[in-house]
């Protein structure tokens, strides 16, 4: 009894074996029968076929990365550059994929090195080597990636990454370009040189003509309250000189005493019986 039901389990399994397979999470299925595609494209999960009839074939769904070669390519100016590149990609459509590669993936990736490879020649041979390493290089990627979508599209491929990893240049082409460069940025140095000492010229020009604009103004007010204090003190004199002639004289010979003797150093030598000492001789 116990033997049957052995041999009964063993029976269904092997039916149920020969009948079902599982797809997993990282994994796209095909079924062919008789080497033709019956069922393509099946999704993760269990699935069923004809035992002896019907053979299942499995392929990577994940996002694989293919490291490329270093490839020279000639720029417009007919000057050789060595470019490394790598691609991320996956499949995206298994019955396209296993028609144009037969599910191999060297052979999909040498279609996908083509692909790139013709599309990086068709960049660079437009542009010269300064565009190339340096203001249109994330177009140049843009451009390959937009591209080589269209063709790989048609191999069941999904470019899901393209990217140029290093460009370099030959001894002597980099020489040449640094020596350009540097002649490039000796000329745009030299161009804000002058135009930052033009307007140092322009604003000292505008601070000198404010300068002399202030100091005439300045020499102007004080011109006018000379002559406002001078006019003030002549008729303050004038008006002292009317009520009391002598107090005039005397404010006058003070005054004269004064510019007399502005500095320390000045010294007078007159006569004691001067008229400059008129007043002094009067004090007692």
């Amino acid at each position: 009894m116990n033997t049957k039901l052995l041999f009964i389990i063993g029976g269904v399994f092997l039916i149920f074996s020969s009948t079902t397979f599982f797809v997993k999470e990282t994994q796209r299925a095909m079924v062919f029968q008789l080497g033709e595609i019956k069922r393509d494209d099946l999704k993760p999960g269990l699935h069923f076929k004809l035992p002896l009839v019907n053979n299942v074939r499995k392929f990577d769904a994940r996002i694989l990365t293919m490291d490329a070669k270093p490839e020279l390519f000639l720029t417009s100016e007919k000057k050789n550059m060595s470019v490394d590149f790598f691609v991320k990609w996956k499949i995206a459509n298994v019955k396209s994929y296993y028609k144009s590669t037969l599910g191999d993936r060297a052979r999909a990736e040498g279609r996908i090195t083509q692909i790139v490879k013709d599309e990086l020649k068709n960049q660079f041979g437009i542009r010269t080597i300064q565009q190339a390493i340096s203001g249109e290089r994330e177009e140049i990627m843009q451009e390959l990636e937009t591209k080589a979508q269209l063709v790989a599209t048609e191999l069941g491929i999904q470019l899901v990454d393209v990217r140029i990893s290093r460009i370099e240049l030959p001894g002597d082409v980099s020489e040449s370009v640094y020596q350009r460069m540097r002649a490039e940025r000796s000329r745009t140095a030299k161009d804000f040189r002058a135009r930052g000492q033009e307007t140092a010229e322009n604003i000292r020009a505008q601070a000198d003509k404010k300068r002399t604009v202030i100091i005439a103004e300045a020499y102007r007010t004080s011109e006018q309250e000379r002559g406002s204090g001078d006019a003030k003190a002549t008729s303050i004199y004038a008006n002292a000189y009317g009520k009391d002639a002598e107090f005039y004289a005397l404010t006058r010979s003070l005054k004269a005493y004064v510019n007399s003797f502005k500095e320390k150093s000045d010294m007078l030598v007159i006569d004691p019986d001067s008229e400059f000492f008129k007043y002094f001789k009067n004090m007692k």
